[in-house]
């Protein structure tokens, strides 16, 4: 079954669950390990995602004015 493609809002939410539960103490240093390298990727797909939405934007914008 393929895998549903993750929104950026989805992505946000859990680096924002996983920024919560490292600022409340609530991951041991194995979860912690795990959870930053799960971060490290939605902080990548965020900035992948704004990149490629601002070119579009910037593509749309150049058309309009042409």
């Amino acid at each position: 079954m393929a895998e549903k493609k993750q929104s950026y809002a989805e992505a946000m939410k859990k680096l924002e669950d996983i920024v919560s539960a490292v600022e409340k103490d609530e991951l041991d240093i194995d979860r912690l390990s795990e959870k930053l390298k799960e971060a490290q990727k939605l902080v990548s797909f965020c900035k992948d995602k704004l990149y490629k939405t601002d070119q579009e934007i910037k593509r749309i914008m150049e058309e309009e004015s042409d």
